[in-house]
């Protein structure tokens, strides 16, 4: 658009200009914008320096109330919806679980991917949960299980799946990788048979029949559930489950497809793995970063801050914070019953989530991953129970404007001194964290404190001063919109929806 206003103005000015050159400055115009188009589709999946901050909005089993714990609520459809203002509120993404049919539970093992009724909930509900988000300007991102499948009724029969203008598919034990247990497994009805699809381009997944995404059918399948997702249900992007299980090339394919604002892989493996999975997808998806969840674990449990600075098995560490989600727990790391023993981790134990010990470390890490380059995505559990302390630490990521992108300098921490600092340049503002138990907390210079974690929270951030573009507004007026700073008798204020923060991330309206 902008090239082509360009090119109208150049006209109108030049009105005596030959049509030969009138005709030359248009086929240029075109060439322009059509490769304009090829630079934006690189991007897809992957916005540039991403501001979002992500919820995911579940964890193991929370949909049944007799298997989960109401310690940290139940997320069903229905309960989500009645949350949906404060997710609104704090977040800009939301990560649900698989809602598709399936054998039960969690939904990783679907059986019918056009059948949006499951134990989360029924259809309507969660059309109208995704209405009630989109309503609050927050972006609902879709748990893609296409791995493997599920299986109704014998080891390779599968129920239809109709999306609709997007096509009819039913899959068949053609469509099965050969090294599938199906066909090795002397307790399977298809043992020993000729009759399957071709060699794994991944590692399988044991529990269910991994799909063979080499054949075409299985990617047609695989790209009409996607496209159906996003432009039917309304899903804006995608987690693809598993992605270990088949190439790179090929969630490529799917995301090239659909289209997603924002995709992430879940490649569970060191971080060159990681790497080298990202350049088989061309660089259109992001990955989580599971390398830094151990080094973030590491340096707070055993307080070897040190780590946190050296830092280099991470995808930061890479140079490559622009594709990760950053996050300290999730549904698998999370221990899924209320009885596990106690295993030291962030929050991983349900019985110890509780103790002022692992707060602290809950804190400390959701301060680092909420002040660092990269999308942090925050788990509901540690949201549930320490909802206003890391509301706080959003409105200053917010404020700050710290991006997928943001720099950081000035790393300084040992095992010895028990402390970590970083600054962190943000769209707005330039932050410095400081965690640990010897931190320093003198006032830089330049910098002003923006919020203090306190002798149990072991972090203290402080936001520089002269933020740029930062408007001044009368007393009292009240205009909200999403991630904007406003001076209001001297103050600084942060709007975030239908919310007014402070520096410090409290709430004022």
């Amino acid at each position: 658009m902008h090239i082509c206003r360009k090119c109208c103005i150049f006209a109108a000015d030049f009105e005596k200009i030959t049509t030969m050159k009138k005709f030359i400055l248009l086929i240029i115009s075109i060439l322009m914008l059509a490769n304009a188009g090829v630079m934006r589709a690189e991007d897809v999946g992957v916005p540039s320096e991403c501001e979002d901050v992500m919820l995911q909005a579940f964890y193991w089993n929370s949909y049944d109330q007799y298997k989960s714990t109401t310690k940290y609520g139940y997320t069903k459809w229905v309960q989500l919806l009645k949350d949906t203002a404060a997710i609104n509120a704090n977040f800009d993404l939301v990560w649900f679980p698989p809602s598709a049919k399936s054998k039960g539970g969690v939904g990783y093992y679907h059986t019918q991917l056009s059948n949006q009724t499951s134990d989360w909930g029924t259809k309507d509900n969660l059309v109208k949960l995704i209405a009630a988000l989109h309503a609050g300007k927050t972006k609902v991102i879709g748990d893609i299980v296409i791995n493997h499948r599920g299986d109704v009724g014998g080891w390779t029969t599968f129920s239809v799946d109709n999306f609709g203008t997007y096509g009819k598919f039913e899959l068949n034990q053609s469509h099965i990788c050969a090294g599938d247990e199906a066909f090795w497994d002397t307790s399977s009805p298809q043992y020993g048979s000729s009759v399957h699809g071709g060699d794994d381009t991944g590692t399988n997944d044991g529990g269910a029949r991994d799909m063979d995404h080499a054949n075409e059918y299985i990617q047609n399948w695989a790209k009409a559930y996607v496209q159906w997702m996003r432009n039917v249900m309304l899903y804006d992007g995608f987690r693809y489950d598993m992605t270990r299980g088949y190439a790179g090339k090929y969630l490529r394919m799917y995301n090239e497809a659909a289209q997603p604002y924002l995709s992430v892989s879940e490649f569970w493996t060191g971080v060159g793995e990681i790497v080298t999975h990202l350049q088989s997808t061309g660089y259109n998806t992001m990955a989580f970063d599971f390398p830094q969840k151990g080094v973030l674990h590491d340096a707070i449990v055993k307080s070897s801050y040190g780590k946190l600075k050296k830092n280099s098995n991470t995808l930061r560490g890479k140079g490559l914070a622009k594709y990760a989600v950053t996050f300290i727990d999730n549904h698998d790391t999370f221990e899924r019953a209320e009885e596990d023993a106690c295993n030291q981790e962030f929050g991983g134990c349900r019985a110890c989530l509780d103790s002022a010990k692992v707060k602290n470390w809950i804190l400390q890490a959701n301060a680092y991953i909420l002040m660092m380059p990269g999308v942090p995505c925050v788990f509901w559990p540690h949201w549930y129970k320490y909802r206003e302390e890391i509301n706080e630490l959003i409105a200053i990521r917010k404020l700050a404007g710290i991006h997928s992108e943001s720099v950081v300098s000035a790393e300084s921490g040992t095992s010895t001194t028990k402390a970590y600092s970083g600054t962190i340049a943000g769209h707005r503002a330039n932050v410095i964290l400081r965690l640990g138990p010897k931190r320093s907390k003198d006032v830089p210079e330049g910098y002003r404190l923006a919020l203090e974690g306190g002798d149990r929270g072991d972090y203290t951030i402080f936001i520089s001063n002269g933020e740029q573009g930062i408007e001044e507004v009368e007393s009292g007026e009240l205009k909200v919109e999403r991630g904007e700073k406003f001076m209001r008798d001297g103050k600084l204020f942060i709007r975030a929806n239908e919310h007014i923060y402070d520096i410090t991330g409290k709430k004022i309206q």
